[in-house]
């Protein structure tokens, strides 16, 4: 499975099966994270065969399974919006091609339990739960592409395929709330999302990346 087709295969699933993570898996996830915490200074680490990132209510309730996570840490605020969400989004769509299912959770988890995991110092600023879904969850509903996109003139290919690639991301409460720009072989993006504006904007970054290919466009 190729990027672009976990982009489309991937869904929200949030109870899991208790099948265990295979080594050869984990040490593909831990080798990303690890190049992934290098490039961009982050503190990301994957926690396997452990329930503590959710409470016992949302356990039984809401997060049914789930004992393996990537915990979306940084050592500085700085680093907490759009590196950890083009990072975390890189290792939530390699997992995808692995045959996982993944679920990106921004507020309910258990910081205390989750930061018991984490560095000291370290600023968290989500999980990423992993595992074998228990179903392969359904598409969320979606924006129209001229909802969130404008380009000056007829817009290429790659500009398209690339605004339809964000609108497959996972966002904060589901609003999409992205801004993109485009004209010639330059492209814009901005995300009005609240607190979770940094985060949201790297997660689109890196769909529209995947989607347009980096070579075709440079950043404005």
């Amino acid at each position: 499975m190729t990027i672009q087709e976990a982009i489309r295969a991937h869904h929200t699933v949030r109870r899991y099966t208790d099948r265990k993570l295979p080594e050869e898996t984990v040490l593909r996830l831990t080798e990303r994270i690890r190049e992934n915490n290098k490039l961009f200074h982050l503190r990301m680490r994957l926690v396997t065969e452990d329930n503590e990132a959710f409470g016992p209510l949302l356990r039984l309730f809401l997060a049914k399974g789930v004992r393996n996570y990537v915990i979306l840490a940084a050592d500085n605020t700085n680093s907490i919006g759009e590196n950890l969400g083009y990072c975390g989004a890189d290792i939530m769509l390699l997992a995808q091609t692995l045959g996982l299912n993944s679920w990106w959770v921004g507020g309910t988890f258990s910081r205390k339990g989750v930061q018991r995991q984490a560095g000291d110092g370290d600023a968290v600023a989500g999980v990423l739960a992993l595992g074998y879904g228990a179903t392969q969850g359904t598409p969320h509903k979606s924006k129209r592409p001229e909802d969130i996109s404008r380009y000056d003139g007829t817009p290429p290919e790659w500009f398209s395929r690339g605004v339809e690639s964000v609108l497959l991301a996972p966002t904060a409460l589901n609003r999409q709330a992205f801004t993109i720009r485009g004209s010639g072989g330059t492209v814009s993006m901005t995300c009005e999302n609240g607190v979770f504006s940094g985060v949201d904007l790297g997660i689109g970054k890196y769909h529209f990346e995947a989607g347009a290919g980096k070579e075709n466009f440079t950043w404005s």
